[in-house]
């Protein structure tokens, strides 16, 4: 079987959130979908193990935030490789509150929704949400998909992510490309730098870790 062929199906990159308590929380996510269209329903994919699963459960609502291409790639490393257990993942990111729900701003814009019935898999909640709210920033940025997410920002997926493949995500290097000298590959999100020295106070622009958390590929 040829799971490869998964990624030439059309995904979108979200933050879902919701709240602990009134603490916000979020995770990203890139499988959801419009089921309905009056009344308009969504449904979401969120792993057993991340911690916004419960929350959504326990508050019976979750929003989600679009990204666009030109969105703080960070986000993504903040939402989709820490987990809200022990992160506030929150800090020094620019949101508002939306029927009561945390939404990013820096975004094509969000929809929240009341959680109208659930299905369990064996690892994935997928929660069915009737919108009770959406707005769009009025940005003209395309909404960054999957696609692009793992060709032009180069990242790999998080364990969790339904679209997680091991035989590629779970590797050094975050695509089939030839491997050459002068790349170094974070280990935490994917990312790769392409130069003769990785510096020394470099950030990883995906997921904000240090050099000490790259690999040079040989």
């Amino acid at each position: 079987m040829n799971t490869m062929i998964f990624r030439d199906m059309s995904y979108g990159v979200y933050v879902t959130t919701s709240l602990d308590g009134d603490r916000p929380v979020g995770c990203i996510t890139n499988s959801i979908m419009q089921i309905t269209s009056d009344p308009a329903t969504i449904a979401v994919s969120v792993n057993h193990d991340n911690y916004t699963n419960s929350c959504i459960a326990k508050t019976g609502k979750f929003a989600f935030s679009i990204l666009s291409e030109n969105s703080d790639p960070s986000l993504i490393g903040t939402f989709g490789f820490q987990s809200s257990r022990e992160a506030d993942k929150f800090k020094d990111v620019d949101m508002e509150m939306a029927a009561g729900l945390p939404v990013i701003k820096d975004s094509c814009g969000y929809v929240v929704c009341r959680v109208i019935d659930t299905m369990e898999t064996q690892t994935h909640t997928v929660f069915l949400g009737e919108v009770i709210e959406a707005e769009s920033y009025g940005k003209s940025d395309n909404a960054m998909t999957y696609a692009y997410y793992h060709k032009v920002v180069r990242g790999k997926a998080p364990k969790n992510a339904p679209t997680y493949l091991p035989e590629v995500d779970g590797k050094d290097t975050p695509s089939t490309e030839e491997k050459k000298t002068g790349k170094w590959v974070c280990q935490v999100c994917g990312y790769v730098y392409e130069g003769d020295e990785l510096p020394a106070d470099f950030k990883c622009p995906v997921c904000g870790q240090g050099a000490d958390k790259f690999k040079k590929v040989e």
